[in-house]
C-alpha cells in the first residue's frame, strides 16, 4: 500500500469515528470538525466514505444551515455545514422498530410532516394535535410532537408555530413522501 492510500484509509477511518459516534446533541459533525481532525481535502474523504458506505445503504448527507444545498458550496459554506450518515434507502417497519420507533410514532410524524408542506411550511401546534388526536390517543400526541422536535424533526416558533426541522430536510424525500401519501396504496 503506497504512503498516499495509507493517508486516506487513515482519513476515512477518523472520518467514520467523527461520523458515527455522536458527540453533541445533534448528530453529524460540522466541516470545520472535520477539517481540524482530517484536513482540508475532507470533503474528498467523504466522498470516498460515500461510496464504501453505498453496498451497506448507508450515504454521508450533507446539510447548510438554512437548508439550501449547493453543489458549487464555498469552503467557508463547507465548514459551517453539518454532515452525518443515514440511510440510503427506505426505513421499513421492522427496522423502524429496531431504532426505537413505533409504526404509529412515524406514521404521526409522517402525517406532521405532510400536514405542514401542504401548509406552507408552517402551522400551529394546537391544529396538528387536533390532526394527530384522531388517529392517536389524545396523551401521546403531545408526546409525539416533543420527541419529533427534540429529534429535530420539527421545530416550534415563540408563537407556537410547527416547521420543519433540519433533520426533515436531510432525511426525508419530501417529493416521495407526498407522492406516497395521495397514492392509492395508502388508502
Amino acid at each position: 500500500m503506497s504512503k498516499s492510500k495509507a493517508g486516506y484509509a487513515s482519513k476515512l477511518k477518523r472520518a467514520v469515528h467523527l461520523l458515527f459516534y455522536k458527540r453533541h446533541a445533534k448528530p453529524g459533525v460540522k466541516g470545520w470538525e472535520l477539517r481540524k481532525a482530517i484536513g482540508s481535502d475532507y470533503v474528498k474523504v467523504l466522498e470516498i466514505l460515500d461510496k464504501y458506505l453505498k453496498n451497506l445503504d448507508l450515504q454521508v448527507k450533507t446539510f447548510f444551515e438554512g437548508g439550501e444545498s449547493s453543489e458549487k458550496a464555498n469552503s467557508r459554506e463547507l465548514d459551517q455545514a453539518r454532515f452525518y450518515v443515514t440511510l440510503r434507502g427506505e426505513l421499513t417497519p421492522k427496522e423502524a422498530k429496531m431504532v426505537g420507533w413505533r409504526i404509529d410514532d412515524l406514521a404521526g410524524l409522517a402525517v406532521a410532516i405532510c400536514y405542514i408542506i401542504s401548509r406552507n411550511g408552517k402551522v400551529s401546534r394546537k391544529e396538528v394535535e387536533e390532526l394527530l388526536s384522531e388517529k392517536i390517543p389524545g396523551w401521546r400526541v403531545s408526546q409525539n410532537i416533543d420527541r419529533y422536535i427534540r429529534y429535530g424533526y420539527l421545530a416550534e416558533d415563540e408563537n407556537g408555530q410547527l416547521y420543519l426541522d433540519w433533520r426533515t430536510l436531510v432525511e426525508v424525500d419530501q417529493k416521495a413522501l407526498i407522492d406516497m401519501m395521495l397514492s392509492e396504496e395508502v388508502k
